[in-house]
C-alpha cells in the first residue's frame, strides 16, 4: 500500500458529485483508488510516487469543485500585551511568520488577539511564544482548538442555508399569497389584482422572485455550468427546473405588457421561489443531521484535556497538554482528566476508562500502573511520568482512526455511486421526452412544461450518495463509544459475513498469566503450610509459575538459603536447615498416590508443580492459565449466530482440548508456530468461509493480515492492532459478537436507506412525468415535488441516525 493522501472538496450535493471527483482524480498519473465521501467532504487516495498536485487542484476546480489539502494544523490563540499600533501588528506577524511551521498569523490590534495556524510536528507553542516575547510582547490565555476549522466550515454550512431559507421564505410565502390567493378565494387589492392590473400583478411576483433567485444563486452559478463540463447533478437539475419557471414567467411578463393578458393566469414565478425555498430548508436539515452523524467522534475529541500540571523542581506549574515532553512528570489530581499517555510513579487512584474503552467499571492503579490520555482519575492524586504525548497517544491514534474510518467508503457504496453516475443525465433525458411527449399529445405547452419541472425537482440523487457514508459514520461512531473500533468501512461491511472465527487462546480466551487454581497438601501436611514453603523460596525465583504462587500468598515468608534454579526443572533451597525443592517431575519424582491427582490437573489444562519437604513429598500445586469470565459466553453467543468457532495455540494438545472443552470451542490446532496461524485462515478461506481472527500478540500479525477480517484485543501489542481490521479497547470477547452485530445493524440500515432511495426514485419520477394521469388523473405539482425532493434525503440521514440508539 502506498502512502495515503487527504484533502477537503467543497461544493459537492449529491452521489453524482462524488462519482464526478471521484473521476477527475483518477485521471491525475500516480493518484491510486481515489474515493469520496460526501458525508465527510473528503478526497482520499494511495500514491505510489509524487503527483502533480497543481494538475489535481486543476482537474478538480475544472469539473467545478473546490479543494485544498487537509494538513495537520492547529489554531491557537493568544492574547497579546504591550501593542499599541498598527506597527506592532507588523511586528509580531513578522516575527512569527518566519517560524518553519506557522501558515499564518493574524494580529488584531482591537481585540489584543493572535490567531496563529501552526503544524505541531515543525513547530512548538513555546517557540511561538518566545518568538512573541523576542518581539518585544508578552502572550497569554492560550486556547488550543484542534480539529475546530472543520466544524466551524460545516456549522457556517448550516447557517448559510437557514439564512438561504428565512430569507427566501421571506419572499416566496407573499409570492404565494399574491399568485394563489385568488385561486383560493383570497381578494387581492385591486392593484395587484390578475384581473384588473394583470400586468402589475406579473411585475410583483417578478420582484419578489428575483431575491429568491439570488439566495438560491449556487444552483444557478454552479448547477447549470456543470451541464456544460458534462458531468450534471443534483444542483443541475434544480438550476433547470426553476430556472425554467423564472424563464417563463418572464416570457409570461412581457406578453402581458404586450396586451396578451392570458398570460397572468400561468405565471410560474411561485413554482421557482417556493421550491428553492423548500430546498433550501432540506439542505438545513440536512447539514444539521449530518453534523450528529458524527457527535461520537467529537466526544472523543473533548476527552482531550486541555492544560497539565507539569512538576518544576517542588513546584507544579499549569502548562497547555500540548507543551507536555515525553519523561515530564504530571500531577493528576482527584477529578481532573489524565492529560497524556503515562506510568503511576506515585499514589493510587481509580480511573475512570468508560468514555474510552466503553467499560464502566473504575479501574484501580498503583506505582507501576499504565494510565491512558483523556480517562478520568476519581479518587486520590497520582503523579505520572509521561510516556507517550501528541499524536502518539492512544486517544489521538483512536480519533485518527475513527476519522479515517468515517472518511472510507464501503464497497457497498459503489453500486450507489455507479448509478448516480449515470442517474442525473438519465433524469434530463426523461425530463426532455416528458415534455415533447404530452406537447405532441396535444396536451399544450403549459401542461408539458408543468410535468418537465416536476420531474426534474422530483430526482433527487442526494438520497443515493448519502445513504452509505451517514450509516457508515454513524456506525462507526456507536463502535467508538462501545470500544469498539472498525478501522474502515469495508471492514464494517466484511464483519456481518464472516462464519468462522480463529481465536489465539494466550490473553485471548484467557488472561494470559499463570494463576494458583489448587493447593492440594499430601502426607499429613496443611495447605496453609506447602503454600507458605513455596511462597518463601518462590520470591527468590522470576520463573513464572513461581510468580503465580508467590501472588497467591499474602503472608510473611521464611527466610531461605542456599537458592538455586535448575533450567527446565525447578527451584531448590533451604528452609531452617531443610532441604526443600519446587519443581515438575524431572525434578521431583512422585508416587502413585500423587500421580493421579497429577493426572487430574494435567487433564484439566492445568501444570502441576510438586512440593518436596525433607526427603518426601509435601503437595501438589495446579497452575492455570484462567480463562476470562466472559469468554464461555461469547462462544455461545457466535455459535447461536451459526459461527463456527476454531482455536489455535502452541501448547500442548491436552492443555489446548482442555481449555476448548470448558468454553464450547468447535475444533482446536494445538502446538502450532506463528504461521501456522495463517495457514489455518488460508484452509478455511479455501473452502469457502469468510474468516475472522482475533488475537493480541505479535504471532498473531500474520494471522490478522491474512484473514478477511482480523479483530485484535486492545490490550494487545501496536504490532497486533497495527495488522488488524477490528480493535476491541476491552479485554472482552463479547465485543466480538458486538463487533459482528454492530456491522449487521449498519448493513441493513445501508440496505434500508438504499431501498428507500432507489424506491423514491423509481416511484417519485414516473408519477411527475405522468404516467398515471392518462389513467387515474394523478399528476405531481412541482412544488410538491420539490418538497418531496428536500426531505428526501434528510429521511435518509435521519434513519441513518438511528443506529446511535442501537442496543447489542
Amino acid at each position: 500500500m502506498g502512502e495515503k493522501r487527504e484533502y477537503i472538496v467543497k461544493g459537492m450535493t449529491c452521489a453524482s458529485c462524488v462519482r464526478t471527483v471521484e473521476k477527475a482524480a483518477s485521471k491525475v498519473a500516480g493518484v491510486k483508488n481515489p474515493v469520496v465521501s460526501l458525508a465527510t467532504e473528503k478526497l482520499v487516495f494511495e500514491i505510489d510516487s509524487e503527483i502533480d498536485e497543481k494538475e489535481l487542484f486543476e482537474k478538480i476546480k475544472k469539473a467545478g469543485y473546490e479543494i485544498e489539502k487537509a494538513r495537520e494544523k492547529r489554531s491557537v490563540t493568544l492574547e497579546i500585551e504591550g501593542m499599541t499600533c498598527a506597527s506592532c501588528v507588523r511586528a509580531i506577524e513578522k516575527s512569527v511568520g518566519k517560524l518553519d511551521g506557522v501558515d499564518s498569523v493574524s494580529v488584531n490590534l482591537t481585540t489584543e488577539k493572535a490567531v496563529i495556524e501552526y503544524n505541531p510536528t515543525l513547530v512548538r507553542l513555546s517557540d511561538i511564544k518566545k518568538a512573541i516575547e523576542k518581539a518585544g510582547y508578552k502572550a497569554k490565555s492560550i486556547t488550543t482548538k484542534s480539529y475546530d476549522s472543520d466544524k466551524e466550515r460545516k456549522e457556517a454550512i448550516i447557517r448559510s442555508y437557514w439564512r438561504k431559507f428565512l430569507y427566501s421564505a421571506i419572499f416566496a410565502v407573499p409570492l404565494l399569497i399574491i399568485a394563489m390567493g385568488h385561486m383560493l378565494g383570497l381578494r387581492l387589492p385591486s392593484v395587484i389584482s390578475p384581473t384588473e392590473n394583470p400586468l402589475n400583478f406579473a411585475l410583483v411576483q417578478l420582484l419578489l422572485t428575483i431575491p429568491i433567485v439570488i439566495a438560491g444563486k449556487d444552483f444557478y452559478l454552479k448547477g447549470i455550468p456543470n451541464l456544460f463540463r458534462g458531468h450534471p447533478n443534483m444542483d443541475t437539475l434544480v438550476g433547470l427546473g426553476t430556472g425554467a419557471a423564472v424563464a417563463y414567467g418572464v416570457f409570461a411578463t412581457i406578453q402581458i405588457a404586450l396586451g396578451n393578458h392570458a398570460y397572468a393566469e400561468d405565471l410560474y414565478f411561485e413554482t421557482a421561489g417556493v421550491i428553492v425555498a423548500l430546498i433550501s430548508l432540506g439542505k438545513y436539515f440536512e447539514n444539521l443531521s449530518k453534523g450528529r452523524t458524527s457527535e461520537a467522534l467529537k466526544k472523543l475529541m473533548d476527552l482531550s484535556p486541555k492544560t497539565a500540571l507539569l512538576k518544576n523542581g517542588e513546584q507544579f506549574i499549569e502548562i497547555p497538554v500540548e507543551e507536555v515532553e515525553v519523561g515530564d512528570i504530571l500531577l493528576v489530581k482527584a477529578g481532573m482528566s489524565v492529560p497524556v499517555d503515562g506510568v503511576v510513579l506515585k499514589g493510587n487512584s481509580s480511573i475512570d476508562q468508560s468514555m474510552l474503552t466503553g467499560e464502566s467499571i473504575p479501574v484501580d492503579v498503583k506505582e507501576g500502573s499504565e494510565v491512558v490520555g483523556g480517562t478520568v482519575n476519581l479518587s486520590g492524586a497520582i503523579e505520572i511520568r509521561a510516556t507517550k504525548v501528541g499524536s502518539d497517544t492512544a486517544l489521538a491514534k483512536i480519533i485518527k482512526l475513527v476519522e479515517d474510518a468515517q472518511a472510507s467508503k464501503a464497497p457497498i457504496a459503489r453500486l450507489a455511486d455507479i448509478i448516480s453516475g449515470y442517474f442525473v443525465p438519465v433524469v434530463l433525458v426523461i425530463a426532455a421526452i416528458t415534455f415533447l411527449t404530452w406537447f405532441f399529445l396535444g396536451y399544450g405547452f403549459l401542461f408539458s412544461f408543468t410535468m418537465m419541472i416536476s420531474v426534474l425537482v422530483i430526482a433527487c440523487p442526494c438520497a443515493l450518495g448519502l445513504a452509505t457514508p451517514t450509516a457508515i459514520m454513524v456506525g462507526t461512531g456507536r463502535g467508538a463509544e462501545m470500544g469498539i473500533l472498525f478501522k474502515s468501512g469495508e471492514a464494517l461491511e466484511i464483519t456481518h459475513k464472516v462464519k468462522a472465527i480463529i481465536f489465539d487462546k494466550t490473553g485471548t480466551i484467557t488472561e494470559g498469566k499463570p494463576v494458583l487454581t489448587d493447593v492440594i497438601p499430601i502426607n499429613g501436611f496443611k495447605k496453609e503450610e506447602i503454600l507458605k514453603l513455596a511462597a518463601s523460596i518462590g520470591s527468590m525465583s522470576s520463573h513464572p509459575l513461581d510468580k503465580a504462587i508467590v501472588e497467591a500468598y499474602n503472608g510473611k515468608t521464611l527466610e531461605v538459603k542456599n537458592f538455586k534454579a535448575i533450567p527446565g526443572k525447578g527451584i531448590t533451597a533451604e528452609v531452617g536447615g531443610i532441604e526443600i525443592k519446587v519443581g515438575n517431575s524431572k525434578l521431583i519424582n512422585h508416587n502413585n498416590d500423587s500421580g493421579e491427582i497429577v493426572q487430574n490437573l494435567s487433564n484439566s489444562g492445568k501444570t502441576p508443580v510438586l512440593l518436596w519437604y525433607d526427603g518426601k513429598l509435601a503437595g501438589v500445586f495446579g497452575i492455570a492459565d484462567v480463562i476470562k469470565p466472559t469468554s464461555k459466553k461469547a462462544i455461545e453467543e457466535l455459535k447461536k449466530m451459526g459461527i463456527k468457532t476454531f482455536m489455535v495455540t502452541g501448547d500442548s494438545k491436552r492443555t489446548a482440548q482442555a481449555i476448548a472443552k470448558q468454553v464450547g470451542i468447535d475444533e482446536v490446532i494445538a502446538e502450532v508456530l506463528p504461521e501456522d496461524k495463517s495457514t489455518k485462515v488460508k484452509e478455511l478461506k479455501n473452502i469457502g468461509y469468510t474468516v475472522a481472527m482475533v488475537g493480541d500478540g505479535i504471532n498473531d500479525s500474520p494471522a490478522l493480515a491474512e484473514a478477511d477480517v482480523g479483530i485484535a484485543i486492545g490490550s494487545g501489542t501496536d504490532v497486533a492492532l497495527e495488522s488488524a481490521d477490528v480493535v476491541l479497547m476491552k479485554n472482552d470477547l463479547r465485543d466480538v459478537v458486538n463487533a459482528i452485530k454492530l456491522s449487521k445493524a449498519t448493513i441493513r440500515n445501508v440496505k434500508q436507506n438504499l431501498f428507500w432511495a432507489f424506491f423514491y426514485n423509481m416511484i417519485g419520477v414516473p408519477i411527475a412525468a405522468g404516467l398515471f394521469y392518462v389513467s387515474f388523473g394523478i399528476k405531481l405539482n412541482p412544488i410538491i415535488a420539490g418538497a418531496a425532493m428536500a426531505f428526501s434525503s434528510v429521511s435518509v440521514v435521519t434513519n441513518a441516525l438511528r443506529l446511535k440508539r442501537v442496543k447489542l
